[in-house]
């Protein structure tokens, strides 16, 4: 791409070559709104996306390693990162113009921000919620993992604080966390929280960086006024349009994983902050919540 890159694109792959190509190919048709570089991290395909990027993208830099997870996957490009900015995109993604730079443009006129998102679309049209997160705090989780009362009371704010309901989804407004699907920020602050946390494999890295981030003092913000479309759920075969190119093994452990995650996180955030009794009852709740996960995947696979 460009010899001085102003931002460096990150997207982390694992066996989703088809779409890959299309997010590749989006970026490609935009790549003029801002001088970039491009570095695709594979981690262990087997559906020839090594060979694939070689052949079709070689203005990408390719780095192929072993499957060692979301943050330490991401983590392998931070070497050979030469933007000031950096943007973590996930593979099954596909850029409309203005979107970089747009997103960048906000970046760099409000200095006390130090993340953007914008707004994810998925293939039926409708908002991916998770483009912008409350942190999952007991009662957070509570509402809307265990009760699910932000799905009745969607525009409550007492109930529907993870998903933002109770805030307009074309707004621009602060947020705790953003989804690691789209996420912009700055080298500098990066290099400050030394990027992802790798005690994760998969799942809750994005809003631990996040924390990360906002406990620096940084301002978070969903940008509504540009969208990509997302997927969503490709490498661990969640999507129904993607599940049938991913084995149940993998689905089963992925899934699992990301229960894994939450307990990860609740250890390092919330541990000290809660009295002993409810720390151990969360726990209790994430172990039970790992078995009903494990009989949603089985019962799919039926």
């Amino acid at each position: 791409m460009k010899n001085k890159p102003e931002l460096t694109i990150i997207i982390l792959n694992y066996n989703t070559k088809e779409l890959l190509g299309d997010c590749l190919n989006s970026v490609k048709k935009y790549e003029n709104e801002v001088p970039l570089e491009v570095i695709v991290s594979d981690n262990s395909s087997t559906d020839g996306s090594v060979d694939y990027v070689k052949e079709h993208f070689p203005w990408v830099k390719l780095l192929a390693g072993d499957n060692v997870g979301f943050s330490k996957g991401n983590n392998r490009a931070k070497p050979y990162t030469h933007g000031k900015m950096v943007l973590f995109l996930n593979p099954d993604t596909v850029l409309n113009e203005g979107v970089l730079a747009k997103t960048i443009g906000y970046l760099k006129t409000h200095k006390d921000v130090g993340v953007v998102t914008c707004k994810l679309v998925l293939p039926s049209g409708e908002l991916d919620k998770d483009a912008r997160r409350s942190y999952p705090t007991p009662w957070v989780s509570l509402t809307h993992l265990v009760l699910k009362l932000d799905r009745l009371f969607p525009k409550s704010k007492l109930f529907a604080r993870y998903w933002y309901g109770y805030i307009p989804d074309d707004v621009t407004h602060e947020v705790e966390s953003v989804e690691g699907t789209f996420l912009l920020t700055r080298r500098e602050i990066l290099d400050q929280v030394n990027w992802f946390d790798e005690d994760y494999f998969f799942n809750a890295e994005d809003i631990d960086l996040c924390w990360k981030i906002h406990e620096k003092g940084w301002k978070l913000i969903y940008y509504p006024e540009v969208f990509i479309y997302h997927i969503k759920g490709a490498s661990k075969g969640k999507s129904k349009i993607w599940r049938h190119k991913v084995s149940f093994a993998h689905r089963l452990k992925m899934r699992l994983i990301e229960i894994t995650s939450m307990e990860i996180f609740y250890r390092k955030h919330y541990w000290k902050k809660y009295p002993l009794f409810l720390n151990y009852l969360v726990i209790l709740g994430i172990r039970f919540f790992k078995l009903v996960r494990f009989m949603e995947v089985v019962t799919q696979s039926i």
